[in-house]
């Protein structure tokens, strides 16, 4: 059995997590996947900024769960879903780790493969 390594976010790996004071859309194509003004922004060391999104937010009836899992030793196991055409394509942490507690529940999409403007 392999043990999950557990990583606190320091000064050597920064993560913070903000609300974004605008609105966030995702589109696929000329379908709006997701519409928020209630988003935040997760920044994570040198990595771009996420923006995570409710589910309240986001047109659940276009995503399927997927069986696909990660793991992320700063944030915890993220599990996946899959728009049109799109396998693993938007995730999700459930049970995040206390550091970053806020993004539970949230849907953050893959930038390479949605439009994601900031409004």
């Amino acid at each position: 059995m392999s043990i999950k390594p557990i990583r606190i976010p320091g000064p050597d790996h920064p993560i913070t997590i903000e609300r974004n004071p605008g609105r966030v859309v995702v589109r696929l194509g000329d379908r709006i996947m997701a519409d928020s003004r209630n988003a935040l922004t997760l920044r994570e060391a040198n990595y771009p900024p996420v923006h995570y999104i409710l589910r309240a937010d986001a047109d659940m009836t276009l995503l399927a769960p997927s069986a696909h899992q990660t793991y992320c030793p700063y944030k915890g196991d993220a599990s996946y879903l899959s728009a049109p055409d799109l396998p693993n394509s938007v995730w999700s942490y459930e049970s995040p780790y206390p550091a970053v507690a806020a993004i539970a529940g949230h849907l953050a999409f893959y930038p390479d493969r949605f439009t994601i403007s900031l409004e």
